[in-house]
């Protein structure tokens, strides 16, 4: 195996002409880690923000980027048993060493083994997204049946995950969404869809006992308005901007607001094979791109138009 790897790294912040392919060394697991060829690797939002500076706290440049990954192990270091060379995995990474690159080291806690009915393409798309639904969803909000949960921004890269989850767990689910894409959300289990460029989702969704919000602003305050009593509103775009209005609107209509982020598990992605294997959960991918299109896939991903998500797959 050469001592040497592709990868895709920035030595600055910028748009997306600051990502290149470099080749560098290839990283050694240490003990509990799994160094892992990627097949694919999913592109997130997160991973633009933290391209061009906004979000920095993975420290500063040079930084290899991505967060979801899909491949194979091969080698674990010390202390591992839970795989082993040759398992098909998928997972979360972290910058500055991230999933844009042939191999990557990873925590074997967030891994875990690749759902066998999808391909390594849909499998690296899901599992931050598919974590931040899900951890939201059932462990913070605890969605059951007959319960209405309404998800913005459905389309996209959490959402059309989070209809699912939610329909998956008996909810009657309610999407935000232009209206091109309420065909594509309905074959994903929706109930109700609201085009919000042409209507005030505040105005038309009552007594939702869930609201997801992935595009904050004054969809924070809104939202507040469509919520039954002692309902929850759940932010999750982790932390960031300042959220005090909105928490202290919520606490004087008696209802919680949640500021939340994933938490890299794989024992939850566990959970969310289950759902994969059972046909409940499936990932939409719109775009697939070579490793060397980085720059373009996170042009595409900043649109924010995109039906589900955008992979980047690398030559095997």
């Amino acid at each position: 195996m050469s001592a040497q790897m592709r990868a895709v790294s920035q030595r600055r912040y910028g748009g997306p002409d600051v990502l290149e392919v470099v080749t560098t060394g290839r990283p050694t697991p240490g003990p509990g880690q799994a160094l892992v060829r990627v097949h694919a690797a999913g592109v997130n939002p997160a991973d633009w923000k933290i391209r061009s500076g906004t979000v920095r706290r993975f420290g500063e440049p040079p930084i290899t980027l991505g967060l979801d990954l899909c491949g194979v192990v091969e080698a674990v270091g010390e202390q591992v048993t839970r795989f082993r060379p040759g398992d098909a995995v998928y997972g979360c990474a972290f910058p500055p060493h991230g999933a844009y690159a042939e191999y990557v080291v990873v925590p074997v806690e967030a891994l875990a083994a690749r759902p066998a009915s999808i391909d390594d393409i849909h499998a690296a798309a899901l599992p931050v997204t598919a974590l931040t639904a899900w951890q939201a969803l059932v462990r913070v909000a605890d969605v059951r049946t007959g319960q209405r949960v309404l998800v913005h921004a459905a389309a996209g890269g959490i959402g059309h995950l989070a209809v699912q989850i939610a329909k998956a767990r008996g909810a009657h689910v309610i999407g935000t969404a232009r209206e091109n894409k309420h065909a594509f959300l309905r074959g994903l289990g929706a109930d109700e869809l609201v085009d919000y460029t042409t209507a005030d989702f505040a105005a038309a969704v009552r007594d939702v006992d869930v609201v997801l919000d992935p595009i904050g602003g004054d969809y924070g305050p809104r939202s507040l308005d469509t919520l039954a009593p002692g309902g929850i509103l759940i932010d999750v775009r982790g932390t960031g901007p300042d959220r005090t209005a909105v928490r202290e609107q919520a606490s004087a209509r008696g209802v919680r607001f949640v500021e939340f982020g994933f938490t890299p598990s794989g024992v939850d992605l566990e959970s969310v094979t289950d759902l994969v294997e059972r046909g409940s959960l499936r990932a939409a991918v719109e775009h697939v791109l070579p490793l060397e299109d980085a720059a373009k896939a996170h042009e595409l991903s900043e649109t924010n138009r995109m039906k589900g998500k955008a992979v980047l797959t690398l030559e095997r």
